[in-house]
């Protein structure tokens, strides 16, 4: 079983930065993979973020935040981080940090391929 603790969040005006991270515990811990951060909006689906792999570091941005968001590690905390700048009011969810304990290959974007999840942060953005 793994768990994931996240922390951070919080609110913060149109332009400002906040950031989010995600640790990792639990004894099947060195079969995670890809780490993963994914939002929900208030009456939405929960669409994918941000992945570092947990080996090589690779690392992908959904477009929508590639430039303003920037995802990190630290393989000796078994934490991952996500720092986010330049926010805007549709940024305004609750983000989630998620773990696939396999390759995700293309299909990193889907929810199913990760396993465990972390209970949520808010993140809200006011204009």
């Amino acid at each position: 079983q793994v768990q994931l603790a996240e922390s951070g969040g919080g609110l913060t005006q149109a332009g400002g930065s906040l950031n989010l991270s995600c640790s990792v515990s639990g004894h099947t811990f060195a079969l995670v993979h890809d780490m993963g951060w994914f939002r929900q909006a208030p009456g939405k689906e929960r669409v994918f973020v941000a992945l570092i792999r947990w080996g090589d570091g690779y690392i992908h941005y959904h477009g929508s935040v590639k430039g303003r968001f920037t995802i990190s590690r630290d393989t000796a905390k078994s934490t991952t981080y996500l720092q986010m700048s330049s926010l805007i009011p549709e940024d305004t969810a609750i983000y989630y940090c998620a773990v696939a304990q396999g390759p995700s290959g293309s299909f990193f974007w889907r929810p199913a391929e990760y396993a465990y999840w972390g209970q949520g942060l808010q993140v809200t953005v006011s204009s």
